[in-house]
């Protein structure tokens, strides 16, 4: 049986594995995502691709360390207005991207793909879509003082199983989806692959 490595930091993905009963081991890839998500649209890439190229990237980075283990590789991009949505680098990036996001709708793509020896040897994509409602800016600063730095690690600085969920007027799509773990279709792919019990 081969281990499986989650080759992200994300702890979010680390708890919805455990709460699965996956047993994995953890080696973040050491990517330029900034970096190589503006290549790629330099290039021309559709933005709906991004998440997947860069899950690859991961998966593969991490299966060359690791040759003998499946490698999880995971990404997530928010499109609003067919324009991509970096992560807010601070509280204050936070804030415009949630008012940029109030009152709209926007689309999570989320990517997963396993590796071994340097190659991908599955992929899933999903995405969801969500609309914010229009809350006020009293609502808003509450919201980022409670909340602080933790919504930092979220593209789109909320967590949906959590108080994010007040920022929202209707969602459609998977919720592990949405939290960046597309888990029913990977836990599929882990069963196919002996990595859990059929």
């Amino acid at each position: 049986m081969s281990m499986l490595i989650l080759a992200s930091a994300s702890a979010a993905r680390a708890r919805l594995l455990r709460a699965a009963g996956v047993t994995f081991g953890v080696r973040p890839a050491a990517i330029e995502e900034a970096a190589i998500a503006a290549s790629l649209l330099g290039e021309g890439t559709d933005v709906e691709a991004i998440a997947a190229v860069l899950a690859e990237r991961k998966a593969r980075q991490v299966s060359m360390w690791a040759p003998q283990a499946l490698v999880l590789g995971c990404d997530q991009t928010l499109i609003c207005d067919g324009r991509l949505v970096a992560k807010a680098r601070d509280i204050g990036e936070a804030r415009s991207t949630l008012k940029t996001l109030r009152g709209r709708a926007h689309q999570l793509m989320t990517a997963v793909v396993l590796a071994q020896d340097g190659v991908a040897v599955w992929r899933h994509a999903e995405s969801a879509s969500l609309w914010m409602r229009r809350f006020g800016d009293e609502f808003l600063e509450a919201y980022l003082k409670t909340k602080g730095s933790g919504i930092l690690d979220s593209v789109g600085c909320y967590r949906l199983e959590g108080q994010g969920a007040q920022l929202f007027e209707r969602v459609e799509g998977d919720f592990f989806t949405i939290l960046g773990l597309p888990l029913v279709p990977l836990l599929a792919a882990l069963r196919e692959r002996d990595i859990l019990p059929t």
